[in-house]
């Protein structure tokens, strides 16, 4: 058991040793929470615009929009919110689903806000419960809220 525990230590000083001489930064998977809606437009497109931001340095990003945030998926908000500095929503939507993100949306947030699945077509994205934020939460390496 003493040997088996050494060379697993060596493995992993060796590993570290050879990511730290090459540049190569592990990939991490990042969670975007997001609570505002349309009317906060430079906080949402902020929160776009940091998963569109992860993607494209080589992570993985899921979003969850949660209460006014749900709203964010029609296609009229994707299409009229813009951040002041931080960009255009439909671009980092359209960034984000092309760079293999995912967008969950708070079932019953959708539900009170008359989201259907309508507004889902043609969208990386589907209704998930409070669970799928707590799993997403636990399988994450960090973690954004907006």
């Amino acid at each position: 058991m003493k040997i088996l525990l050494t060379l697993m230590s060596i493995l992993s000083l060796f590993s570290a040793v050879a990511q730290s001489s090459t540049g190569i930064t592990p990939k991490l998977k990042f969670l975007v929470h997001i609570t505002h809606g349309p009317e906060d437009s430079t906080r949402v497109a902020l929160g776009f615009l940091v998963a569109r931001t992860a993607l494209a340095e080589g992570h993985s990003v899921c979003l969850f929009l949660a209460g006014d945030a749900v709203k964010l998926i029609r296609d009229e908000n994707l299409n009229k919110v813009t951040g002041l500095g931080t960009g255009s929503l439909r671009e980092h939507f359209d960034a984000i689903v092309k760079g293999g993100g995912k967008f969950y949306l708070s079932g019953m947030s959708s539900k009170a806000r008359g989201v259907t699945e309508a507004d889902l077509v043609k969208k990386s994205a589907e209704f998930a419960m409070p669970n799928v934020l707590i799993r997403l939460a636990t399988e994450s390496d960090r973690m954004f809220t907006y």
